[in-house]
């Protein structure tokens, strides 16, 4: 089985076609500046051929149709008939509370994601415009729905709850819905493989431009960083993290900003980011560290000192953990984030060593003695999907 995934947002659209045999990548690529001017598709398979494609793309019909496109092309694609795609696979980014689980899309799980808009106004409209793309341009085929918040919706009430009025939470479903599921799922499972027990507890560590953790117990999230938006939790390449709601409303007075712009300050303009003046790029504050840039060390410690802070309350939640699990851009290649996260953690029975600490790729970074597995798992967003995909368009 093929399986085609899409990663749809308002303006682009990254999609992966995967031969599910042996999981193997046949081609990906990526749609920019739909329903804007100089629209391009890029595009490459497995064997390095490319193709690139300037057209406009007003809506993501087009964005669709030019994706099949460049998927059927005889001498750059990968395939010769549309009907070659077992199925597709969407990445949706919100489940509010109506699902626990992906599920194959119809008629009325549209509908509820069209309800559920308004709790991801950023990107939920763009999802939902491409999968209603995809159902007219490859009708019959069959499509799912794999939502970036259901692996966390395990939580407890204890964990996802605010402290507001209950009766605020039963109208407007204001609570934690955590993200990243897509990632903590697939890396709490690959993590499970290394240590050889898929009832681990594992405190597990994404960390990106967009970074969150989770407390896995069982195979299942108890507890999460991120909240009712991805803002919530850690410090990140240009979002706040966690912050005094009343510095909130003092940063928009001072700034003379409007309500809906503070939110796009915090999400846009903060971060290492804001801290450093710099970069959110974790190479460019690294090098500018490197020169003397005190800024630039002061927002790397301060990532570093936020991450320490959730592993400490997680192993709390959790009475301690078999593992801590590195993963995400950030996470997998950034040992000096990684020994500023772990220095001092011997108390709970995590011990770095500082020489695997530099080694690349899956790993055990933990010295022989340490009671508490350091683990780096890179994540794989897109096969967790395809899998996802192909159980449910299989079990039916």
């Amino acid at each position: 089985m093929k399986i085609l995934v899409i990663n749809a947002g308002s303006s682009s659209l990254k999609y992966q076609l995967i031969d599910m045999k042996d999981e193997s990548v046949i081609l990906k690529g990526l749609c920019e500046r739909i329903t804007a001017k100089g629209g391009k598709l890029t595009q490459k398979t497995f064997d390095g051929r490319e193709t690139e494609i300037s057209k406009e793309m007003p809506t993501h019909k087009e964005a669709m149709q030019l994706v099949l496109t460049a998927m059927l092309d005889k001498e750059k694609g990968a395939l010769s008939s549309i009907s070659e795609i077992g199925a597709v696979g969407h990445r949706v980014l919100h489940s509010g509370e109506d699902f626990k689980h992906s599920v194959v899309i119809d008629d009325e799980v549209i509908k509820i994601c069209e309800k559920n808009a308004e709790l991801g106004p950023l990107h939920m409209p763009g999802n939902i415009a491409c999968i209603k793309s995809c159902r007219e341009v490859m009708p019959g085929i069959p499509m799912v729905a794999v939502f970036d918040t259901t692996f966390h919706s395990t939580m407890p009430r204890k964990a996802y709850m605010y402290g507001i009025p209950y009766e605020v939470y039963e109208k407007y479903k204001v609570r934690k819905y955590g993200f990243h599921g897509t990632s903590h799922k697939y890396v709490s499972e690959e993590a499970g493989k290394l240590l050889g027990n898929k009832n681990a507890k594992m405190i597990i560590c994404h960390l990106g431009n967009g970074s969150s953790i989770s407390a896995v117990k069982d195979g299942k999230c108890v507890d999460t960083s991120m909240g009712f938006t991805p803002l919530e939790g850690l410090i990140m390449g240009t979002r706040s993290g966690d912050i005094d709601p009343a510095a909130v409303d003092y940063i928009r007075v001072k700034l003379g900003l409007k309500p809906e712009e503070v939110v796009d300050y915090l999400n846009k303009k903060c971060g290492v980011y804001g801290i450093s003046g710099l970069s959110s790029d974790l190479r460019d504050l690294t090098a500018a560290m490197n020169d003397g840039n005190e800024r630039a060390g002061l927002a790397l410690e301060m990532l570093a000192y936020r991450v320490k802070k959730y592993v400490g309350s997680y192993l709390a939640v959790l009475n301690g953990a078999d593992a801590i699990v590195f993963t995400g851009g950030i996470g997998e290649n950034a040992p000096l984030i990684r020994g500023l996260v772990m220095k001092d953690m011997s108390y709970c029975g995590a011990v770095l060593d500082e020489k695997k600490n530099l080694t690349r790729g899956e790993t055990f970074i933990n010295t022989e003695d340490s009671k508490v597995k350091i683990v780096v798992c890179p994540t794989n967003e897109e096969l967790s999907i395809a899998r996802e995909t192909k159980e449910l368009v299989t079990a039916k």
